[in-house]
């Protein structure tokens, strides 16, 4: 053997003839190195580090910039289905405009689709008073004297209000409606000379040759857009892009990036040039879809080039605007309402529901109830946006869900057309006033299968994230709790699914253990047989959806004390979903679409459920006793006393030890609808928000994982 080779030995690799150097043993002084482990070595830090330098080598700051406020170069930014809330977080209010666009469109112009989302009575039907008081005597009696299902829905929706107005010992007109029916056919509209219309409305009835888009008022104030070539379109719908109008959701994505601008632009002076020196704070849904937060992020911080984004979800900005830490956050938009429970200033994931209705379903309601007591403005159509501005100038001016206001009253309203003198006309109504906002309390009259039609999913199937997903990412705690009477009852363990025991979640005591699993079931009273008032009307309707439990018989149940009646849906017995709905959620194997069907709950049973969901009696109680109402339909007068007179009828047996449940108003002097633009202004204004800014080279490297790690509920 040459010299200088060392004898091998019998357990070496056989490598010793190569040229590879074959790596020492590992030093135990190298061991506990702390590469990676400190902050200082994160890219946050490293970026951090950098701009401090970058910052130092610029010039110093002048007093123009010195004397700007805090908060003056960061946008807020809250997009909604009817309206974007948009403003620097130093202004005390923010710009709402109206959320769509109007572009030019080379003839022939797409008409626009209105899908109607409240049932119609029975083609042919003669509107007449198919409810009326029975004969023997008790004037809160309902009975049914048609056969068409409208009339079944609409009587189990009078029937909650009679139930109610007896507690109260209101009395009920008789023929009211007839006589609001005849009033209203021989009305005759009054003209409004121009001169005397203090807010005539400026049309634009020419065709604009140096206007290819218009945004916001002045995209509703085109006299006929079919006409003058303009093609109107709504980007946002609901919580997601507006897929059933757009073929393409690039061009969803051009038309907000463009709004957006625009309205920088116009309202706030803030130019195209400048973005690079503004950050953004984007309020997003509880739940979302990631695709949704993904490609709103990429507008925001690549096609419009901001400096930096923060992103936040609505229920904890509207606890800041609030000024509260706790909270069962309940936000009514015009599509959709969501409902989250904030802990400690942390979403409870589990917690979060959606529901697919809103203030659109019950403008829509009260147009369907006001045609049946012939409405006197019979040209209505509210495929017309101007028609459409109508029945929400009613909504917001005569809807109410204090019962003490039902009276056969005359009301007036206004109509202006393009091209037409201003017309005012009177109306009276009864019941109508309260019966249409109920039906975010009984939504067996809305169709919760047409509305889904025409929207599809943004992702491809086939394109997976880079972020972990997780199973509360698609169905929620809450929204299993919802649907557990249509799921389908496990195969090992024979049990009663309308009895089954439902596991909310393993809550840790103050020494780290776990303690016993919760277990919260129904009593046996949510599934007694109908008192006789409904029981008219409750085999008409079981059934009549599908196993939606919005079509339950309903119970009113009687608490002692101050306690008000409430109706509480009766589960029915599991049937398969009917619906196909081509946005689905049938995630884990559950055998029905939980998303789909935990959307049609009653709002008072969906705060409820959300409040199960998180975690123990204690945690229902505290949240049940802190729910903060935001939204439009917020404002609708006897909101907070009708939904905590529903809660505490829903909550007393079922909760040990429940108090008394309450709705807090939102501040003094602060608008319900911009409470969470206002909880997202003071986050950016806060010292601590410069920790969680997610600069354009950071999304450029990490994209949305870069994004979780500054919002760690993504």
């Amino acid at each position: 053997m040459p010299r200088g080779i060392p004898n091998a030995k019998k357990d070496d690799s056989g490598m010793r003839y190569t040229s590879m150097h074959v790596p020492l043993a590992p030093n135990p002084k190298h061991v506990g190195t702390s590469y990676l482990k400190s902050e200082t070595q994160t890219i946050w830090s490293r970026n951090a580090a950098r701009k401090k330098e970058l910052m130092a080598e610029e010039t110093a700051p002048s007093s123009e910039q010195r004397w700007n406020r805090r908060g003056s170069h960061v946008i807020v930014i809250h997009p909604g289905s009817r309206f974007l809330r948009i403003g620097r977080a130093s202004d005390v209010t923010p710009v709402s405009i109206p959320n769509v666009i109007a572009r030019r469109h080379k003839p022939p112009v797409p008409v626009p689709t209105y899908v109607e989302g409240i049932s119609r009575p029975r083609k042919g039907h003669v509107p007449q008073l198919s409810v009326s008081a029975s004969p023997e005597g008790d004037e809160y009696a309902v009975d049914i004297t048609s056969d068409d299902p409208f009339d079944a829905k609409m009587g189990s929706i009078i029937v909650s209000l009679r139930e109610r107005m007896r507690f109260y010992k209101l009395r009920v007109t008789c023929n009211a409606a007839r006589v609001a029916s005849t009033f209203n056919e021989q009305f005759k509209p009054e003209i409004i000379p121009e001169v005397n219309d203090p807010f005539l409305v400026d049309w634009i009835q020419d065709p604009l040759e140096d206007s290819e888009v218009l945004v916001g008022e002045r995209a509703l104030r085109l006299s006929d857009p079919q006409l003058l070539n303009y093609s109107v379109k709504w980007p946002i719908h609901g919580k997601n892009f507006n897929t059933r109008d757009y073929p393409s959701h690039q061009m969803i994505l051009d038309d907000i990036e463009t709004i957006i601008s625009t309205i920088l632009s116009e309202k706030l002076n803030v130019r195209r040039p400048d973005y690079k020196d503004y950050s953004v704070v984007l309020v997003i849904p509880d739940f979302h879809d990631r695709a949704y937060v993904r490609e709103f992020v990429n507008v925001l911080l690549v096609s419009l080039g901001f400096k930096q984004i923060c992103v936040q979800q609505e229920s904890l900005a509207a606890t800041y605007g609030a000024g509260i830490s706790s909270a069962c956050v309940v936000d009514i938009g015009a599509v959709n309402s969501s409902i989250a429970c904030v802990d400690e200033g942390l979403v409870i994931p589990d917690s979060r529901i959606t529901l697919n209705m809103g203030g659109d379903d019950i403008t829509e309601f009260l147009y369907v109830l006001l045609e049946r007591i012939s409405f006197p403005y019979r040209d209505i159509n509210l495929a017309r946006w101007y028609d459409w501005a109508v029945m929400e100038d009613l909504k917001a001016r005569l809807c109410t869900l204090a019962e003490g206001d039902v009276a056969l009253n005359l009301y007036d309203f206004v109509v202006r057309k393009p091209g037409k003198p201003t017309e005012k006309y009177g109306l009276r109504a009864y019941d109508e006033i309260i019966l249409a906002p109920m039906c975010i309390f009984e939504p067996r009259v809305i169709e919760f299968d047409r509305k889904h039609i025409g929207l599809r999913s943004i992702p491809h199937p086939d394109v997976t994230e880079e972020i972990i997903e997780h199973p509360v990412d698609h169905v929620t705690q809450a929204m299993i709790i919802s649907t557990q009477h249509l799921l389908p009852p496990p195969s090992t363990v024979p049990t009663d699914v309308n009895h089954s025991p439902i596991p909310i979640s393993q809550p840790q005591d103050e020494n780290g253990g776990k303690q016993e699993q919760q277990e919260v079931s129904l009593p046996s009273t949510a599934h007694a047989t109908p008192p006789p008032a409904v029981e008219s009307f409750a085999q008409s309707t079981v059934g009549a959806s599908g196993g939606v439990p919005a079509d339950a018989p309903m119970e009113v149940v009687d608490v002692e004390g101050d306690v008000k009646p409430s109706p509480i849906p009766v589960p029915p017995q599991p049937q398969p979903s009917q619906s196909s709905v081509p946005v689905t959620s049938n995630y884990g194997g559950l055998g029905i679409d939980v998303c789909f069907e935990a959307s049609k709950l009653p709002l008072d049973v969906a705060i409820f459920n959300s409040a199960r969901a998180s975690g123990g009696d204690d945690k229902i109680r505290k949240h049940l006793q802190a729910v903060l109402v935001i939204g439009g339909s917020a404002l609708i007068p006897g909101m907070a006393h009708a939904l905590e007179s529903r809660l505490q009828a829903i909550a007393t047996p079922l909760v040990p030890s429940m108090d008394k449940v309450q709705i807090i108003p939102p501040p003094k002097e602060v608008d319900p609808r911009v409470l969470a633009w206002k909880g997202a202004a003071v986050l950016g204004k806060m010292d601590s928000v410069a920790d969680i800014w997610l600069t354009p080279a950071d999304w450029d490297v990490l994209g949305m994982r870069g994004l979780r790690e500054r919002c760690f509920y993504l």
